[in-house]
């Protein structure tokens, strides 16, 4: 399923955590965003901490592949805390006591409240943090060439003026689309699959709503969501953060009106 449709509000957090036999944390789950701080939950000034641990390229890698992949995927769990190391040790400390029954690790339950709270208050701070930056990146995108902001804030770019029809918001329609992070980085284009999307109004994101409004039949235009259009909070997917301002080249194919009954067809995950 496209990353643009509607997603359901994400499960609570499951707490996992592993240690590896040498302490060292998966390269693939630390995110780019500012690491935060133990005590007061608010991000640091400066990034990780100069004495991470050896990537997996610069060590020797464990007898037991299953079991390292093991480990990496359960640390996946706390990428939404933006753990320093101290505070990862601490993690890694508890989850060896938890692993042997340690009569430490008894009331672990009943911290989930101040987890919860911890986890909250740093993915707040890393979404306000990707908002600030998604802002100047759409005040860019708004100096080039015939782009305009709407009200809600999308920032539109025609490319190529269509000569067709305009969709209503109960329409279905049917695009090529390429969506990439501020970065540049693609997490999702039915150009790459070949197969155009087809989807009704209604069944996508805010921004995706509004702008394809705006667009014609053999129409082309870049349209920047900001967050609170897109993904707002929770992010969705692996690559797409919590307050991630989102930028999409969309093509308009055609439009289906619903009367026809049309049924789309169900695309195949990014």
């Amino acid at each position: 399923m496209p990353v643009f449709r509607k997603v359901l509000p994400l499960l609570p957090l499951t707490l996992m955590a592993v240690a590896h036999a040498d302490g060292a944390v998966a390269a693939d789950t630390v995110p780019s965003v500012a690491t935060p701080q133990a005590a007061a939950g608010a991000p640091l000034s400066k990034a990780r901490q100069q004495s991470a641990p050896a990537s997996p390229s610069t060590r020797t890698m464990p007898a037991h592949p299953e079991l390292y992949a093991l480990g990496a995927l359960l640390s996946r769990n706390l990428e939404g805390f933006q753990l320093s190391e101290a505070e990862f040790a601490a993690v890694r400390a508890g989850f060896t006591d938890g692993f042997h029954h340690r009569p430490s690790t008894e009331t672990a339950q009943s911290q989930v409240p101040q987890i919860q709270a911890l986890q909250h208050t740093r993915v707040m701070a890393a979404a306000q943090h990707e908002e600030q930056v998604g802002r100047t990146y759409a005040d860019h995108m708004l100096a080039r060439a015939g782009a305009r902001k709407t009200s809600s804030g999308i920032v539109y770019v025609p490319a190529v003026e269509g000569s067709g029809a305009a969709p209503s918001v109960s329409d279905q329609v049917t695009v090529h689309y390429t969506g990439k992070l501020i970065d540049g980085t693609v997490f999702d284009s039915s150009v790459q699959r070949g197969q155009p999307a087809t989807f009704a109004l209604t069944g996508v994101i805010p921004c995706w709503t509004e702008a394809l409004q705006l667009m014609k039949v053999g129409g082309k235009a870049q349209v920047v969501c900001p967050s609170e259009l897109a993904y707002g909070e929770r992010g969705a997917g692996a690559q797409i953060k919590p307050g991630a301002t989102l930028d999409f080249e969309i093509e308009l194919l055609n439009i289906v009106p619903a009367a026809s009954g049309a049924v789309a067809p169900e695309e195949p995950s990014p």
